[in-house]
C-alpha cells in the first residue's frame, strides 16, 4: 500500500507578497473569449517585460519603470490608465535604445513570446554572410512572437519595427526559445508536432526540423550552455535533443498526462517539467533519472519537501521569472498580469560550489570523480 508524506498545513505556509498588477483594458461589451494572456516574458537584460494582452496585441513596458510605478501608485495598474502611462516609443532615432512602452499589433492571436539578444562574435552558420539583409549589433534586442496561424514574427524591441516574418509551421506556434549564447538561434514548438530551428543571423533561415513528437508540442527550453534542448507535449512526451547534431538524446518517462512546460536550472544539472497530472518532476537530464517530485502552483526549494510560499491566482495560464529571479509574473484568462516577490534566501556555500562544478561537468563526469559517496550524491542532487 502506497504511503504519502504528511500534508503541510496551509496556514503554516507564508503567502507571497503581491508586487503589482497590470489589468488589461476591457470595453463594456467586450467578449471574454479572445482576451487570454497565453504568454509573458522578461528581456534577458531585465530592460523589458512583455505579455500578450489578448486578441492580437503584445504590450512591452520598461520593467524598471513598471516596478517604480507599483511603488509610487500601489499594486493596481490598469494598462490604459493615462495617469500611470509609461513613456511611449517615438520616431526619434536618438532615443532608440532608451526603453519605451510599445503596443505591437501582430495580426493574429499571440500564443508565445521570446526575447533574444545578439553577441556579434557568434557568427551565422551560413557561409555567404555578405548577403544578409540584417546585421545585428551588440545592443540589438529582438522579440519573437508565435501566432495562431503558424507564423513567427520578429520585432526590433527598441523601435517596434517588424524585421522578419518566418513562415513554415502549419499550426499554432505554442512556444519559442532563443539559445542563451547570443547566436540568435531560435527554436519554435508547434501543434503541427514539430520543432523548427531558425538562424536569425542568416535572415531567419530555417535550419532544421526536429521530429519525434506524435502529438502537439507545448513547450521547449535550451540548457544554459545551448548544447541541449528539452521539448514537451501531449501524450506524456518529454524529449531531450543534442543541438550540435540536431539528434534526439533520449525520451524521459514518468508523467501520466500531457506535459506542458519545461525549464533547466541555471547550472544545467537539473530539468523541471510540469504536467496536467498536477506534478512537477525534477530530472537529471544527463541520465534521465527523476530526482524530485513536487505539487504545482507553489514556490518550492529543491532541498525541501514542502512549498516555501503560496501565491493565490485564479484562471492562470502562464508564468515567468524575472531575469534576476526576484519576481514571478503570471498571465490570466482575462489578459491581465499579476506579480509576486519570490522568496529570497541566501544560498549556502555548498550549493554555490555545487552549481559552479555542475556548470562545467555533466553527471557522468561527476560520478567518475575519486571522492566520497556522500559528496557524489550531493553533487548529483541526490541529497
Amino acid at each position: 500500500m502506497a504511503s504519502f508524506p504528511p500534508r503541510v498545513n496551509e496556514k503554516e505556509i507564508v503567502r507571497s507578497r503581491t508586487i503589482g498588477e497590470l489589468l488589461a483594458p476591457a470595453a463594456p461589451f467586450d467578449k471574454k473569449c479572445g482576451r487570454e494572456n497565453w504568454t509573458v516574458a522578461f528581456a534577458p537584460d531585465g530592460s523589458y517585460f512583455a505579455w500578450s494582452q489578448g486578441r492580437r496585441t503584445v504590450k512591452l513596458v520598461p520593467w524598471s519603470q513598471c516596478l517604480q510605478n507599483f511603488l509610487l501608485h500601489g499594486t493596481k495598474n490598469v494598462t490604459n490608465s493615462s495617469s500611470l502611462r509609461l513613456p511611449r516609443q517615438n520616431s526619434d532615432g536618438g532615443q532608440k535604445n532608451k526603453p519605451r512602452e510599445h503596443i505591437i499589433d501582430c495580426g493574429d492571436i499571440v500564443w508565445s513570446l521570446a526575447f533574444g539578444s545578439s553577441v556579434p562574435e557568434k557568427q551565422s552558420r551560413c557561409v555567404n554572410i555578405e548577403w544578409h539583409r540584417f546585421r545585428f549589433g551588440q545592443d540589438q534586442l529582438l522579440l519573437a512572437t508565435g501566432l495562431n496561424n503558424g507564423r513567427i514574427k520578429i520585432w526590433d524591441v527598441y523601435t517596434g519595427k517588424l524585421l522578419l516574418n518566418l513562415v513554415d509551421h502549419t499550426e499554432v506556434v505554442r512556444d519559442l526559445t532563443f539559445a542563451p549564447d547570443g547566436s540568435l538561434i531560435l527554436v519554435s514548438a508547434s501543434r503541427d508536432k514539430t520543432l523548427r530551428v531558425w538562424d536569425l543571423k542568416d535572415d531567419g533561415n530555417m535550419m532544421k526540423v526536429l521530429r519525434g513528437h506524435q502529438n502537439w508540442v507545448y513547450s521547449c527550453a535550451f540548457s544554459p550552455d545551448s548544447s541541449m534542448l528539452c521539448s514537451v507535449g501531449a501524450s506524456k512526451a518529454v524529449f531531450l535533443w543534442n543541438m550540435d547534431k540536431y539528434t534526439m538524446i533520449r525520451k524521459l518517462e514518468g508523467h501520466h498526462h500531457d506535459v506542458v512546460a519545461c525549464d533547466f536550472s541555471p547550472d544545467g544539472a537539473l530539468l523541471a517539467t510540469a504536467s496536467y497530472d498536477t506534478r512537477v518532476y525534477i530530472w537529471d537530464p544527463h541520465n534521465g533519472d527523476i530526482l524530485m517530485e513536487f505539487g504545482m502552483v507553489r514556490f518550492w526549494r529543491i532541498d525541501e519537501d514542502y512549498p516555501v510560499q503560496v501565491a493565490p491566482l485564479s484562471n492562470g495560464l502562464c508564468c515567468a521569472f524575472s531575469t534576476d529571479g526576484s519576481v514571478l509574473a503570471a498571465g490570466t484568462h482575462d489578459g491581465s498580469v499579476y506579480f509576486w516577490a519570490t522568496p529570497r534566501q541566501v544560498p549556502s556555500l555548498q550549493h554555490l560550489c555545487r552549481m559552479s562544478i555542475r556548470r562545467v561537468m555533466p553527471t557522468q563526469e561527476v560520478q567518475e570523480l575519486p571522492i566520497p559517496s556522500k559528496l557524489l550524491e550531493f553533487l548529483s542532487y541526490h541529497s
